[in-house]
């Protein structure tokens, strides 16, 4: 069927690779640096033509994007862009989500209306700051897209018809993963007048054709591309280590959570991704190396010395407050200080186990729902911690997997391409990623019981505040 390609815009830089349509066999591959500002979509699109400038996408037949996720581009009625890039989780727009949470009529009102409560990273909420702290700028927006909507338009040559999918549109607080469909009434109560919004494409459906006829398929948000070329299906969740974590785990349906713990968004294939976020990760880890003049590397090897359970050290890692449990303005503590346990190698272990049963918390939120979890990916820079490998099976209740290094995302992007070339109603059977797998084995009683002494901690200074 020939070679397709994946390409992924991060916050950074652009990755490509290319890959054989059938086998997904990696043929080349191209990256580069945003050379311009990180919200500029015109550097985006030179970071796009350098990775590719060596001839990476020489005799490919269709090409897949994934961008990242919840970025607003407004556009005007000329197609040109009103003002930068809003990106990320911008604490600029927590006032703003917070004005349409009560605009709405409260938590429960969004999580019914479009399965996901407004934060400050929601393109809905940055079109209420926009109206809000730039009048006159909101008042020229007569569109807007995310960064993959933008690369895929630009990559068709700017047609008419502007596409989207519905993975990525699921993380815009205006389109619903359970009905999948646009609440345009949102986007004008955001707002404030209605906009054009791009249409959204089935999994396999193309975006388009270049006037060559290269085919774009509809591309998808960098989480839901990961995932697909990771290879993950029902039964599986996937742990990102980053600052922050998350948990997202396949499902059949969409979740409609009042407490707006879980964000129901939906996946590259027709299933969903129900995702829960942690606002303590990997910054647990480097902040207990730092107190304990060491590094990651350090901190591992400590724990290492240390038995399960830290001699009955407890750490609630909530060291910028939390959202699961929701304690937004809380802080980390530690718990069970003796004598004999006020040794390095405890605290180093203390760390680790909390920042896992941290997440272990925000897995239980899905699995409490219904959703099976029976494979975990864990993904980040801690993931390759020999400490987090050992005692994360037992203290997630599950099989782990650490992928081997890729560029998932990108590969995710070919895969979509690959599928939407071959007009098929399933997606191509790519291998697996390789991973390295960690079980639980005879530790498993001994992850329940630390998981136990967490909870009771957590229970006793913080009742009821884990809503499972």
């Amino acid at each position: 069927m020939g070679i397709v390609a994946g390409l992924d815009s991060s916050a950074e830089y652009t990755s490509i690779v290319v890959c054989d349509a059938e086998t997904g066999a990696v043929v080349r591959h191209g990256h580069a640096a945003h050379p311009g500002e990180r919200d500029d979509p015109q550097s985006w699109l030179l970071s796009l033509g350098e990775a590719a400038s060596g001839g990476q996408l020489a005799d490919v037949q269709a090409i897949g994007v994934s961008a990242q996720q919840q970025g607003l581009i407004a556009l005007d009625a000329s197609g040109a862009t009103v003002g930068p890039a809003l990106l990320g989780n911008d604490p600029r727009m927590q006032t703003a989500a917070a004005d349409l949470v009560d605009a709405l009529g409260g938590r429960e009102a969004w999580a019914q209306a479009v399965g996901t409560v407004p934060q400050g990273g929601h393109p809905v909420a940055k079109l209420r700051w926009l109206a809000r702290e730039h009048p006159e700028s909101a008042r020229r927006v007569a569109e807007v897209m995310q960064p993959h909507d933008w690369l895929v338009w630009q990559l068709l040559g700017r047609p008419e018809q502007r596409v989207t999918d519905r993975g990525d549109a699921s993380g815009t607080g205006y389109w619903s993963a359970a009905t999948e469909s646009y609440r345009t009434d949102l986007v004008e109560l955001a707002l404030g007048h209605p906009v054009r919004l791009p249409q959204v494409a089935g999994p396999a459906q193309p975006a388009g054709y270049t006037p060559e006829g290269l085919l774009i398929s509809a591309g998808t948000g960098q989480t839901m591309a990961a995932a697909f070329g990771l290879g993950v299906g029902p039964g599986d969740a996937v742990i990102s280590l980053g600052a922050t974590g998350s948990v997202c785990a396949v499902h059949h349906t969409a979740l409609t959570d009042p407490t707006g713990t879980i964000t129901s968004f939906a996946d590259a294939t027709g299933m969903h991704l129900p995702v829960v976020r942690t606002l303590n990760a990997t910054r647990v880890l480097r902040g207990t190396a730092d107190m304990l003049g060491t590094d990651l590397e350090g901190l591992s090897e400590l724990a290492l010395t240390s038995t399960p359970g830290s001699s009955g050290l407890v750490l609630l890692p909530y060291l910028e407050g939390e959202q699961t449990p929701q304690l937004p303005h809380t802080a980390g503590s530690l718990h069970g200080l003796r004598r004999e346990s006020m040794k390095p190698e405890f605290l180093a272990r203390a760390a680790v186990e909390g920042m896992l049963c941290g997440l272990a918390d925000a897995l239980e939120v899905l699995r409490v729902r219904g959703v099976p979890v029976r494979r975990v990916f864990l993904l980040g820079r801690a993931a390759e911690l020999q400490i987090v490998r050992a005692a994360a099976p037992a203290l997630l209740d599950a099989q782990v997997v650490v992928p081997e290094p890729a560029d998932y995302a990108a590969i995710g992007a070919a895969r979509q391409a690959a599928w939407a070339l071959s007009g098929s109603g399933y997606p191509p059977q790519w291998p697996a990623a390789a991973c390295q797998v960690f079980e639980a084995g005879e530790e498993r009683a001994v992850g329940q019981a630390v998981r136990q002494q967490y909870a009771t901690v957590r229970e006793e200074m913080y009742p009821g505040a884990l809503p499972v």
